[in-house]
Parts: C-alpha cells; sequence; structure tokens
C-alpha cells in the first residue's frame, strides 16, 4: 500500500472535511496516508470527482507511487490542466495535454 498525498489549494470546506476524514492533513491543504490501499484512493478520487462536476472550483491534486507507469508515480488532477509525467533524456518531466476539442468533421 503505496503513500498518498492529496493537495487542495481553493476548494469547498466538504472537500477539506471529507479528506481530513480519511487522512490527516498535515499542512492547509496537504493530506497524506502513508498506507491507503487503492481501493480507497480510487473510492476517495471518486468522490471528489463527483463534487468537482457539481461544485467546481479551486485545484485537488492527488500523487501516489504506481510502480506501473515509467516514472513511478501516479498522478491525478481536478481544476489544472491534464498533465503526463514522461521521461526526457532521463529527467521526469510534466507534459500538458492538449485540451479535447469536439469533432468537427462534416458527414455528408
Amino acid at each position: 500500500m503505496p503513500t498518498t498525498i492529496i493537495v487542495t489549494r481553493d476548494v469547498a470546506d466538504r472537500y477539506r472535511g471529507f479528506l481530513a476524514s480519511v487522512m490527516p492533513e498535515v499542512a492547509p491543504g496537504v493530506y497524506v496516508s502513508p498506507e491507503l490501499n487503492k481501493g480507497v484512493r480510487d473510492r476517495v478520487w471518486s468522490v471528489l470527482t463527483d463534487w468537482w462536476r457539481t461544485l467546481p472550483g479551486g485545484s485537488v491534486v492527488m500523487a501516489w507511487k504506481d510502480n506501473a507507469t515509467i516514472s513511478g508515480l501516479g498522478l491525478e488532477t481536478l481544476g489544472l490542466p491534464a498533465v503526463d509525467l514522461v521521461e526526457l533524456d532521463g529527467v521526469m518531466v510534466v507534459k500538458r495535454r492538449p485540451p479535447k476539442t469536439k469533432d468537427r468533421s462534416i458527414s455528408t
């Protein structure tokens, strides 16, 4: 069970109250759990995502150790541009994903 870190910025109080019930708040808006299993982490993220759809504002970043990725770091974001961690000449860098665009193809 890897360590999970969630950082919030300018979010509604309900986010902070919910996260504090699951993980200790070690600094304002910073929540850490040394042994949060994948099932709980996914459920926490699901709740945050559902709330984000109805109450957007601020930002939330969640990071955890993920051996399935090249960087070894899993990353989820709300309220920030979506990013991927990629290796560039042996250095891990953040790559912003292009914004999703609507399909503008014309069918005849």
